[in-house]
């Protein structure tokens, strides 16, 4: 009896899949792609219809033989790489391999790796889907006639070995744009008025929001102050008192974007681990009854749900949590404009499955992320949150107060799913204040503050934006930021997306060259034309073309002014070489930046660029001032007279250790991977260690020795007491 061969990417889910589909089917995998376009050149034929010269990638070519082997004996051969335009086009260069050794080949979708999912998958299978193989066709050749094309003028201009590629330096120049916006900000003062009032025995506090009924602007001290003045003088009283319902609805399930933005902001998990996860989620874990998977696939734009998984979960609701809790009728949720709607969200394969009983299966990773997923598809399908809202205003003669704060009376899918919002409190009022009560006032003040400046990009933030902007697609972001920062055009600093000089570097050339390529408006234009190709609309050869005639006459442009380019990047120094007498510049190369001589190539003068920044520290050999230098283990103090003094110090916090018995100090250090944390000075002997950097300053409530340097998206960067929790905002520690 003849056995179907399905050929899968991955040998992580082959054994799954096979017990699954039975003794009649082999699987095997491919082990992602088969096929590529050459490393050593363009291989892209611009003058045939940008046509690609795909060749057989190293290592892959005994897979293929044996792939092909089975297939001549298959009955059936069924193409289950992964259900995306990448998938696509892996099984159409399999299929291109295999057909001369069997012609009847199917392609199958499998959207979640679960016994009923499999088989019926295997029943519905189709042809190769040729529209989104051209689309994934028409991206793999554009990103590499940019890569390959635009690459060179940056190995002419700065230094060989740099790459520049069609999304990620748009995502680049997002980074960069927001951190010229933030150095480029001038903060502006302004105070704000707080009251702490009691009625019947019951104290609130209020917010001054307008004088003579216009909003309020208080600049200064003095200003608040006089306002404060004649405030402590005047009567007050409730002038208004309002009450209403709010209905608020759960959230849609996830989408690969959003389950991204939720991932790094609520598990402090990379994009890149993320993905990784749910890849492992999907592809299945050991459980008693097997290996399954338990969420669907983890690439996907849209919200649609399986009307099958929608009951399941209502009949799970319903038991778990009342039937109170159960929509009258399922909720189902529209997707963006721009989703390709190829895949359901991102949900549990079972509701049989929950949480607490699949953890001691999972690790600490899976089971975070999986709890995740599982919280927000199942609160995508309860009742809406009701909640009572209650707005209080008190006039004192020209000045009006104001307090909001809600209160549950029925949590509905918050239950499962909170939602924590800063501006509602919780409010405990008197029980019959109303219109014209007369209130006490307990005390009043005033608190300066300054405005900030737009918050750095972190993984979370930059995925939404790439995502509301249209760069890209959601199943390429981990790549895209992962990209920049192995390239060290970006760092991450306490969460953070911070350019380098090198990345601040590389994008004023792409920017400055290429402004029609490197921006938002044409690459979200360019992922709507390669949707164009994937449903019909558009054939991959006149997206191509429109792409490629100003795109080359830009390269063409910037390699003719490649000098101009590269001496627009050096910068004069007042320094004269000691071997020849002719001015010193600053160049860039392999290493960064440094400082070489004009005379070259008749002198070849060169010494490294220190750019140093002096501290109070003193040298305890030679009493000179101490600067702070980089090297390979991060920042450290080295003598200004170097190298007549070769005395080095660790960069120091300023914080003492705070173990117990150690007299080190808390001071900067870098992980194997190159990632800044803090740690004792005394190491190996104290293995004290933080992520967070900590600050000399004493917590104002538990008098704890330092507090560290926390963020957030609601509260931005402050700073967390490690002891007792306790918040700072960084206004009031800079004032």
């Amino acid at each position: 009896m003849s056995k179907s061969l399905v050929i899968v990417e991955s040998s992580a889910k082959s054994k799954t899949i096979n017990r699954f589909l039975g003794k009649s089917f082999i699987v095997k995998a491919s082990i992602g792609h088969i096929k590529n376009l050459p490393k050593n050149r363009l291989g892209v034929n611009v003058d045939n219809d940008f046509e690609p010269e795909y060749v057989t990638i190293r290592g892959r070519g005994k897979i293929l033989q044996e792939l092909k082997r089975l297939a001549s004996t298959s009955d059936t051969v069924y193409l289950a790489t992964d259900p995306d335009r990448e998938g696509e086009a892996i099984a159409y260069h399999l299929a291109n391999e295999i057909q001369s050794a069997n012609s009847k080949i199917q392609r199958v979708l499998f959207h979640e790796i679960t016994e009923n999912a499999i088989q019926k998958a295997i029943q519905q299978s189709h042809p190769i889907d040729e529209d989104k193989v051209e689309a994934q066709k028409a991206r793999r050749v554009m990103d590499r006639l940019v890569g390959y094309q635009v690459s060179p003028i940056l190995w002419k201009t700065i230094y060989r070995g740099l790459s520049a590629g069609r999304v990620q330096s748009v995502a680049l120049r997002l980074i960069c744009e927001r951190e010229a916006e933030i150095k480029s900000f001038v903060p502006e003062e302004y105070w704000s008025i707080e009251a702490e009032m009691k009625s019947q025995g019951t104290a609130f506090h209020s917010k001054l929001v307008k004088i003579d009924d216009k909003d309020v602007r208080i600049s200064n001290q003095q200003e608040a102050q006089d306002h404060v003045d004649i405030l402590k003088t005047l009567e007050y009283a409730v002038s208004d008192l309002k009450k209403k319902t709010i209905t608020r609805k759960p959230f849609p399930p996830y989408t690969t974007s959003t389950l991204q933005q939720d991932g790094a902001r609520q598990l402090r998990m990379s994009t890149k681990q993320i993905m990784a996860v749910a890849q492992q989620l999907y592809e299945g874990i050991d459980l008693p009854e097997g290996r399954v998977g338990l969420i669907t696939y983890m690439r996907t734009d849209s919200t649609r749900l399986a009307s099958s998984a929608v009951e399941e979960t209502r009949r799970y609701i319903a038991e778990n949590y009342g039937i109170e809790y159960v929509p009258k009728s399922p909720a189902f949720y529209k997707n963006k404009r721009s989703s390709q709607d190829a895949h359901e969200a991102v949900r549990p394969t079972s509701m049989k499955r929950p949480p607490r009983v699949v953890a001691k299966h999972l690790t600490a990773s899976q089971r975070k992320l999986y709890e995740l997923i599982w919280n927000r598809f199942v609160a995508c399908q309860m009742a809406p949150a009701k909640l009572e809202q209650t707005t209080i205003e008190v006039t004192a003669g020209a000045y009006l107060f104001r307090t909001t704060g809600t209160v549950v009376q029925f949590k509905g899918f918050m239950q499962i799913y909170p939602v924590n919002n800063n501006k509602e409190e919780q409010l405990s009022l008197p029980s019959s204040i109303k219109k014209g009560t007369l209130v006490d006032l307990v005390e009043i003040y005033s608190e300066q503050h300054f405005t900030k400046p737009p918050a750095r990009y972190n993984e979370s933030s930059l995925v939404k934006d790439l995502d509301t902007l249209g760069i890209g697609r959601p199943s390429t972001y981990a790549l895209i930021i992962s990209t920049l920062l192995d390239r060290k055009y970006v760092e991450r600093e306490a969460r953070n997306l911070i350019p380098t000089e090198l990345g601040i570097t590389v994008n004023s050339i792409l920017v400055q060259q290429f402004p029609e390529i490197f921006n938002v408006r044409f690459t979200a234009q360019m992922e709507e034309e390669l949707d164009q190709i994937e449903s019909g609309e558009k054939k991959r050869q006149q997206v191509l073309e429109g792409f490629y005639q100003p795109f080359h006459m830009s390269v063409h442009r910037a390699l003719e002014q490649k000098q101009e380019i590269k001496e627009s990047l050096q910068k004069e120094t007042k320094e004269i070489c000691p071997d020849c007498g002719n001015p010193l510049i600053v160049k860039w190369g392999r290493n960064g930046r440094f400082i070489a001589c004009t005379g070259y190539p008749d002198c070849k003068y060169t010494r490294p660029l220190e750019e140093q920044e002096t501290t109070d520290d003193i040298c305890d050999k030679c009493g000179a001032p101490m600067v702070i230098k980089t090297g390979r283990f991060g920042r450290f103090l080295a003598c200004s007279t170097y190298p007549a003094c070769k005395n080095t110090k660790p960069y120091s916090t300023g914080v003492s250790c705070p173990n117990d018995g150690c007299n080190g100090q808390i001071i900067e250090r870098r992980s194997g991977k190159g990632k800044l944390f803090y740690g004792c000075s005394n190491y190996p002997k104290c293995k004290f260690a933080s992520w967070n950097k900590p600050v000399p300053k004493a917590c104002p409530k538990c008098h704890y020795p330092y507090m560290e340097v926390r963020s957030n998206k609601t509260k931005g960067t402050f700073l967390m007491c490690p002891n007792c929790k306790h918040p700072v905002s960084m206004e009031t520690v800079d004032s």
